[in-house]
């Protein structure tokens, strides 16, 4: 996957369903479990494609059926999109991100203790 791409709402719904039935799937079986959208094969296969375009999902071939299978795991996928969005938005800043996440109201002593123990954890796997 050269450049990251986030997904859409409905490519994130799709993922999700595979990401949840943990083995390739086909289309058919998309449909099948998509039918409350009304989806046409053509508007699946559109989704699918472009799911396999950005990297997420492989694609193989048995005969006439396209067997679809996740290319990542869905803690992959969502720290690929954190990274996006502070190298995106924060110039790669983690300090940036967090000064404007939580954008001058505090936080909590709990939340604190946590950040600490995970900074010093991951400072000695340096």
């Amino acid at each position: 996957m050269a450049e990251f791409q986030s997904l859409s709402d409905s490519e994130m719904e799709i993922m999700k369903v595979i990401w949840e039935l943990a083995g390739p799937v086909t289309t058919s079986q998309l449909l099948e479990l998509f039918a409350h959208k009304g989806w046409k094969v053509q508007t699946l296969s559109t989704f699918l494609t472009r799911l396999v375009e950005k990297g997420v999902l492989r694609v193989e071939k048995k005969g006439k059926t396209n067997l679809y299978s996740p290319a990542l795991t869905p803690a992959d996928y969502h720290k690929q999109e954190a990274k996006h969005v502070i190298d995106s938005m924060y110039h790669g800043s983690l300090l940036d991100f967090l000064t404007a996440f939580y954008g001058g109201q505090g936080i909590s002593k709990a939340e604190l203790a946590q950040l600490k123990q995970w900074f010093e954890q991951e400072a000695r796997h340096d």
